[in-house]
């Protein structure tokens, strides 16, 4: 990370008024591994170890010689991966007597996840969720009200940021950029606050690595290795928490090498059309730089349905993989994802989160390829999350209604464009 003031390095104790100490250790930890606490494994037997489940009906209907395996998260308290790292930030908060949490959510599967953590170590929990996925999924905000916290639209009149964006912006559906501006203005002006954040951040990833350690294990237990390991994108957590054990064992010798695939939104395509640039993980910018594939910390999304997928940049360690090719970026239309997820939904009885159908659609492309060539590859994907939540997107798609929008290339240019124009040697 990096301070725009001075073009140095940001110590981390510099941010200690924002990310609770031991957080930030694992985010600079050189450990290969680091334990997980006895409070954090028996919060996690709530739903821990998830299911790895073979598509075998998938397999039939798209008559592939492909095995196709998916790793399903939403069988945890509130249907997505989400929780694994909401508990853990809770727990270690809870432990440096934090009182509170203030956060962002896209599609609200991160913010009913900090609320249900929250519930379980007794913190209170304030969370900024983009205006449009408030209108679009209200359960979600009802989920998050019914496990205690307190849920505002964003850009919302609580912050001075929020008030500029909307005096600028009145219409605005809003962005993960901007509630993320709201949510650390917020930390910064309470008193024994702490900030928590979903995604992007090297701690948030390790804590999400539980699934990939499980998939490991289930698989060697059935005597299988992935050829392909598949993940959706948004800022980069459940991808990596699937993947990334994999990519550390593929620096041994294992018994096959392994493809990984970061499927992403082609209304934010950060990691397929996107700079590999030094940017702020706010549109406030409030936050320091970091090196990571972006569209532009003021990109304002479209309000497509798959509202986790909406971040203008990515991890910095993802983006480093992909920048140096061990990843390979691929996007999706919502139309052409959520049709992979009406597919998979009549053949594996699962109704998948629109995150998720992104993931879907590139392993049914994969199933298919398979059985032009006759290869009988074993490819794995990380369900993120159910989408039990997300009728109103599948009633549009059944009707007709959604539209396969691909992010103009004008608006990157714009966005990237004043990116560069303000730090021109990022």
């Amino acid at each position: 990370m990096i301070d725009p003031s001075t073009g140095e390095s940001v110590n981390p104790a510099a941010l200690e008024a924002i990310f609770g100490k031991e957080l930030l250790r694992q985010e600079v930890s050189p450990k290969p591994t680091i334990d997980i606490p006895q409070e954090i494994r028996e919060a996690y037997l709530l739903w821990r170890p998830t299911p790895l489940i073979r598509a075998t009906r998938l397999e039939k209907y798209l008559k592939t010689p492909a095995k196709l395996y998916y790793k399903y998260e939403g069988v945890s308290p509130t249907g997505s991966h989400k929780p694994n790292t909401a508990v853990a930030q809770a727990y270690y908060n809870m432990r440096e007597g934090i009182e509170k949490l203030t956060t962002e959510t896209g599609a609200g599967q991160w913010g009913s996840s900090l609320a249900f953590a929250g519930s379980l170590f007794d913190l209170d929990i304030e969370v900024y969720m983009v205006r449009v996925s408030y209108e679009q999924k209200p359960y979600r905000k009802t989920m998050m009200k019914l496990y205690g916290a307190d849920v505002v639209p964003s850009p919302s009149t609580r912050t001075e940021v929020g008030k500029r964006i909307r005096e600028k912006f009145p219409d605005t559906s809003g962005s993960l950029g901007i509630a993320i501006s709201e949510a650390v203005e917020r930390c910064l002006s309470l008193d024994n606050t702490k900030y928590s954040l979903g995604s992007v951040l090297s701690h948030v990833l390790l804590h999400q690595s539980v699934t990939g350690q499980e998939t490991m294990e289930q698989l060697n237990s059935v005597d299988e290795y992935p050829d392909t390991v598949i993940g959706c994108v948004g800022g980069g957590s459940n991808f990596a928490g699937l993947a990334y054990p994999y990519i550390v064992d593929q620096q041994k010798k294992p018994p096959k090498e392994t493809e990984f695939i970061a499927v992403e939104s082609t209304a934010c395509p950060s990691i397929s059309r996107g700079e590999y640039l030094y940017d702020h993980g706010d549109t406030g910018r409030i936050t320091p730089l970091m090196k990571m594939f972006t569209v532009g910390h003021e990109f304002v999304p479209d309000p497509i349905h798959a509202g986790g997928l909406r971040y203008h940049g990515m991890a910095p360690s993802l983006s480093m993989l992909i920048k140096h090719g061990m990843v390979k970026p691929r996007a999706y239309n919502q139309v052409e994802a959520l049709e992979a997820a009406v597919t998979f939904a009549q053949q594996e009885g699962i109704i998948p989160a629109p995150e998720t159908a992104h993931a879907i659609k590139a392993m049914i492309d994969e199933a298919l390829r398979c059985k032009e060539t006759g290869e009988a590859k074993t490819v794995v994907i990380l369900m993120s999350g159910h989408g039990f939540f997300d009728m109103s997107a599948y009633e549009a798609y059944l009707k007709g209604e959604l539209q396969p929008f691909e992010l103009p290339q004008e608006r990157i240019n714009k966005t990237v464009g004043s990116l560069k124009g303000l730090y021109p040697d990022a």
